[in-house]
């Protein structure tokens, strides 16, 4: 059942997916750069009529532009996020009771003390333990780090700095402008279609980066301290364990982007923020890390996986796995991860099934729910039709597909051609299906 949005929005003009002007105020502080935009989920707030006194989750919380947006419009809400970098984010966006005046002075005292022992260290230069530079991303050809030699070690002398600070109060606020300031000023790090790494910068205005960062955070404060009292938490968990973090019959409506099946390793996105704050500071750390999200592609599939078993017996899913594994033997296609193609879409679709089947004893009756999907064509260019195939899953678990909005059409630079993002829109009716799922 898919049918044009009524939403009034230009599918094709570019700035759908972005952040309009109006809504920069705390979501600018640090964003997950696939993060999807605020406006969208003003619609689906005024679409689903909620109001305050009821309660949202994004259970693929990212950044939190949900639990953001939510607290500006006075609206409970709750996240869940896997990835601890954008679960710190998310969890200090929504920090508002924060004194914007401490802020700013902590800031200013603490850079004048970064450069009080920058100038005392003199040449000697600060880096990364071993194990925690090997996970840095590199260029492939000439090995450039994500992040060059001085600017590393500023960032390193300013973290020690705000690590110290007498006050902990203003420490999360602070390490998140720093994060920013990393992605946006200090590394050598670009996001395009994939993230990559771009020419090495012999020095960068780490300090000043990071303190305009804060100056943002500050101002924002000024305009939203007096709605900090709406409550919104974000949970570092993982959305197929979600009865671990949200209590029975709490949620009215969920609004959330979960990833898709395709082959970006997601936790490339925030590697560099992630291993300088600490998140992540060796290989054993990221594989830990890669295990707790939802397996999206074939950097985070394992041997022991079993969430396929959840559609082992849904007819289409099957179908397209198969015919990927079909083309990648008459391709000769042999490495590693291609051999994982197949395995990959089905533990995807089985680890959505199994989030879906566990969130119903979070849902009040009546509940509605809007997941934000794309459809992919990236597994040896064979279709998958995110949406369509997410509505079955969820009719077989009891939800009503209530319809699938058209949200955009995306240009696939592997492909060459338009893809299509949409809204899987579902409802709860609060009563368990009689009989069995039928895709297991």
């Amino acid at each position: 059942m898919i049918s044009a949005t009524d939403l009034e929005l230009d599918r094709h003009h570019p700035e759908i997916n972005r952040v309009r002007v109006d809504d920069r105020a705390v979501h600018d502080w640090y964003r997950f750069v696939l993060s999807f935009p605020p406006h969208l989920i003003q619609d689906y707030l005024e679409k689903f009529g909620i109001q305050a006194g009821q309660r949202v989750l994004d259970p693929f919380c990212g950044t939190g532009t949900t639990v953001v947006e939510c607290k500006k419009l006075g609206i409970d809400s709750a996240g869940v996020e896997a990835n601890p970098m954008a679960w710190f984010a998310g969890s200090v966006k929504t920090n508002w009771a924060i004194n914007p005046d401490s802020l700013l002075a902590a800031a200013e005292q603490i850079a004048q003390q970064t450069e009080t022992s920058l100038n005392r260290e003199g040449d000697t230069l600060r880096t990364l333990a071993p194990e925690s530079d090997a996970i840095l991303l590199k260029h492939a050809k000439d090995k450039t780090s994500s992040i060059s030699p001085l600017p590393l070690h500023k960032t390193l002398v300013l973290l020690e700095q705000i690590q110290q600070y007498a006050d902990p109060i203003v420490i999360p606020h602070l390490r998140l402008a720093v994060a920013k300031a990393l992605v946006t000023s200090i590394g050598n790090v670009r996001f395009g279609p994939e993230v990559g790494v771009t020419k090495a910068k012999l020095d960068a205005p780490v300090l000043d980066a990071w303190l305009q960062q804060v100056r943002t955070v500050v101002e924002d404060l000024r305009l939203l301290r007096l709605q900090s009292e709406t409550p919104a938490i974000v949970h570092h968990g993982d959305a197929r364990q979600i009865l671990q973090v949200l209590e029975p019959a709490s949620i009215d409506a969920v609004i959330t982007s979960p990833p898709y099946p395709n082959e970006k390793d997601y936790t490339r996105t925030t590697r560099l923020e992630s291993v300088l704050l600490g998140f992540v500071r060796n290989k054993a750390e990221l594989r830990a890390f890669k295990e707790g999200l939802m397996r999206s592609n074939t950097r985070n599939v394992f041997k022991a996986d079993a969430d396929d078993v959840w559609v082992s017996r849904h007819p289409e899913i099957q179908r397209i796995a198969d015919e990927i594994e079909a083309r990648r033997i008459a391709l000769e296609k042999t490495s590693g991860f291609e051999r994982l193609y197949h395995r990959a879409v089905k533990l995807y679709f089985g680890g959505m099934a199994k989030h879906l089947a566990d969130l119903r004893h979070s849902l009040r009756p009546g509940a509605q729910l809007a997941y934000v999907v794309g459809d992919q064509k990236s597994y040896l260019q064979v279709m998958i039709r995110t949406g369509e195939l997410l509505g079955e899953i969820a009719e077989g678990l009891g939800y009503e597909l209530t319809n699938i909005d058209l949200f955009r059409t995306r240009f696939a630079t592997a492909t060459k051609e338009q893809m299509r993002e949409e809204v899987v829109l579902l409802r709860w009716s609060g009563k368990f299906p009689i009989k069995p799922y039928p895709f297991c």
